[in-house]
């Protein structure tokens, strides 16, 4: 049976995202262990908080090294929420901090390019709108299913990447593919059966 790694290094919600891919038959293991995360099949790179202080920790660990080599190696890698924004070449939040460069692009604040009024962070369900012909990661998605988001900065620049947006007042970046490497800036373990139909699209891989 194939293996997903889900990335244990003190930031996410990993143990209800271990759930989620149990509960599609997936064999799943959080782990901070190299050895494991090399042997899996795939990689999950969860992530809540704030970007600088889970950057540092994935470095810490040294496992940032180990996601760069195993993407070079073509090995199916997805981030989740803060974890698709530390796949970018950095982050403007509180600063500049550095990414792991593995998808070309930036991630930037909300407040200032969706209209006033609107509620940061955006948190709540919003249909995703494909773009592009459609990716394997959502070969089970369609136009319109709803996901969940909690989130204050969202990947830019990236258009070459995108394979879904969600709209809050503008569009913002859902979803991204550059080869192996994909990203959910959306909850895919708290989107209900959408959620779980992404995460076994990717089991696939």
């Amino acid at each position: 049976m194939s293996t997903t790694a889900i990335i244990d290094y003190g930031v996410g919600n990993l143990f209800s995202l271990c759930s989620s891919l149990k509960s599609i038959g997936a064999d799943a293991v959080v782990t901070p262990d190299e050895a494991v995360i090399r042997a899996a099949d795939r990689i999950i790179l969860p992530g809540v908080g704030a970007f600088a202080d889970a950057a540092a920790k994935l470095r810490a660990t040294g496992l940032d090294k180990v996601l760069i080599e195993e993407a070079q190696n073509g090995k199916p890698i997805m981030g989740i929420c803060l974890g698709m924004q530390m796949l970018f070449d950095e982050s403007h939040e509180y600063g500049i901090h550095t990414g792991l460069g593995l998808i070309p692009g930036r991630v930037i604040p909300m407040a200032g390019y969706i209209p006033e009024g609107l509620k940061i962070p955006h948190i709540g369900w919003n249909p995703l709108i494909l773009k592009g012909e459609k990716h394997p990661l959502l070969r089970y998605v369609n136009e319109g299913d709803c996901v969940y988001f909690v989130h204050s900065y969202f990947a830019s620049e990236c258009e070459d990447a995108v394979i879904a947006t969600a709209e809050y007042g503008r569009e913002v970046t859902a979803a991204v593919a550059c080869r192996n490497v994909m990203g959910c800036q959306f909850h895919p373990e708290k989107s209900g059966p959408v959620g779980l139909h992404i995460l076994k699209a990717f089991c696939e891989m």
